[in-house]
Formats: structure tokens, sequence, C-alpha cells
């Protein structure tokens, strides 16, 4: 799908042409909609909609190669990209499935097209705010003092009490090779310890793909040193808009990719809403949680 302001979009759909019409939000930001997503979903019931967020996966130009990746490339062009696939398609409403940065983007296209949304499945849900990413860098720090002061330790000493993401985005985009393969080795290494709350850190696969963690890291801090391209209340002050659209959102207690407060507040204020909470550490799915969400889209199926 050609957007018109210099990316290619990709997109497929799989399972029933006629079934309820569903689509995947991966994480990241720049993490791709790999065929793993399709395990959530009956092929006999869902038309699902896989489509790589641009700047990563197959769709072109890419971060890991072109900083153009970078260009019009924020939440707001996202939600736009996905308005402009639905209507290619011909779906009135679609059930959102995402997880991680994923729930950030579902969030925002639900309130600004509520009406075009059946449902919402989500998982590891956050909303990538100011808070959010300074939990994430400094709060962390205080649990890993470790590890991120190995992160800080590329930054400029006047740099390391504020943004973390947006300076280490500035060395992510570095014509030097090497500097760049070095601040994206120290964020995907971050990631990585984050993700791991006990035990031996559990290495990501991109983490040790040059290409791939170079692409990834500077996704990410590109979206979360801009907290999102949006104002924090960007999602909240409009929840209002999305009360009647059942939800189901899954978060694991002791996931301390990002605090489980926001998800709580969220669904106190949606009617239709439930919230999931697991006794356990994953950031995706983990534990009893694929069979969780599996549940929920088949409830949702019709």
């Amino acid at each position: 799908m050609t957007t018109g302001d210099g990316h290619e979009v990709y997109w497929e759909v799989c399972g029933n042409p006629v079934g309820k019409p569903a689509v995947v939000l991966h994480g990241g930001p720049g993490s791709g909609a790999t065929a793993w997503w399709r395990q959530f979903f009956d092929p006999s019931r869902y038309r699902v909609v896989l489509f790589d967020q641009r700047g990563c996966g197959r769709s072109k130009p890419n971060a890991c190669d072109d900083l153009a990746a970078l260009e019009n490339n924020t939440t707001a062009h996202l939600v736009a990209d996905m308005e402009r696939l639905r209507r290619q398609l011909g779906i009135e409403q679609w059930l959102l499935f995402g997880g991680s940065w994923g729930s950030t983007l579902g969030l925002t296209y639900a309130v600004h097209h509520p009406d075009r949304v059946s449902e919402l499945v989500l998982w590891a849900v956050g909303t990538t705010r100011s808070s959010d990413v300074r939990w994430l860098t400094h709060t962390m720090g205080e649990v890993y003092p470790e590890e991120f002061d190995d992160l800080v330790g590329l930054l400029p000493p006047s740099a390391r009490g504020g943004n973390i993401p947006a300076v280490l985005h500035a060395q992510l985009r570095s014509p030097d090779p090497a500097v760049a393969d070095r601040a994206a080795r120290a964020w995907c290494a971050w990631e990585d310890r984050i993700a791991t709350l006990s035990g031996p850190v559990r290495e990501h696969p991109r983490s040790a793909d040059p290409r791939l963690r170079l692409g990834f890291a500077r996704l990410v801090t590109h979206y979360f040193g801009s907290h999102a391209f949006q104002a924090d209340d960007e999602i909240t002050s409009r929840l209002g808009r999305i009360a009647h659209v059942p939800a189901y959102f899954l978060r694991g207690r002791l996931d301390i990719a990002s605090p489980l407060r926001p998800a709580y507040e969220i669904v106190r204020r949606l009617p239709n809403a439930t919230l999931d909470v697991v006794e356990a550490d994953a950031h995706g799915p983990g534990d009893d949680s694929v069979e969780r969400l599996v549940a929920a889209l088949d409830r949702f199926s019709g």
C-alpha cells in the first residue's frame, strides 16, 4: 500500500475471507507483524489483517537501512495507514488486536475512529506517555543500576537525567556505523534486561543481528523519545468515545516494561472493558496468557 508520502506499507490477509475482520497491531515500535501473530485466531472464524508499520518488517523504506524510514512516521501516520487499509479492504468495522506498543496504537486509533472498532483485545497494555517512558528508563534504573549505568554511559553527563531515548536516537542516526551500532547494542541490551525480571537475561534474537537491532532501536527511540508524538492525554481525554466498545485487556502484574496503573485507570473508565491481571513477569504472552487471549478472541468471534 503506497501512502503518498514516501512509504510503502506491507500488508497481508489470512483466515476466512468472509470471517470476522480483525487487524493485528504489532509491538516495538519496529517488531513487524510476523506469522507468529496468526496463532491467536481461529482461521475459520476470522479474517485477519496483518501489516508492518512504517519503517519495519517488509514495509519500505526500512529503518534498518535508511533514515528516510523515520520521516513522516508518527502515531498519526500509522492511524491514517490503518484507515486507508480498512477502506481499501472494504471493512466496515474490525477488532483491534495488539500488544505492548501495539496497545498504544490500538487505543489511539480507537478513540479517533470509535465507530470503526468492533472490539479491543490488547495485552501488555501501555500508553507511551512521558511518565511511561521515564518508568522504562530512569525508574527501572533504580532496579537495575549497573545495566542502567551502562546505557547512560553512552550519553553526555548533562543529558543523563533527561529524555534518554531522544538523546540515544541522535547516536542511532550517526553516519558512523560504529557509533550507531554501539547505541543499538546498548538499547537492545536494556530492553532485554527489562524483559527478564528474574534469572539470566534472555536475549531477543534481533539483539544478535546488527541490521535488525539497528532498525528496531532507531524506531523505538524515535517514538519513545517523542512520547509517541502525541500529548499525554491523547488517549485518556477521549475515552468516553469508546465507552460502548467491548474490550479485554491483559497485563502481567510483574511486567516491568511499563507500569500497570495506566491500564487499570483506563479500564475503570470503560464500562464494557475487562482487565485480566496475570501474576507473572512476562511482557510478551507467557504463563497461560496465550490461552487467555485466544479465549477472548473466541468469545468475540461471533
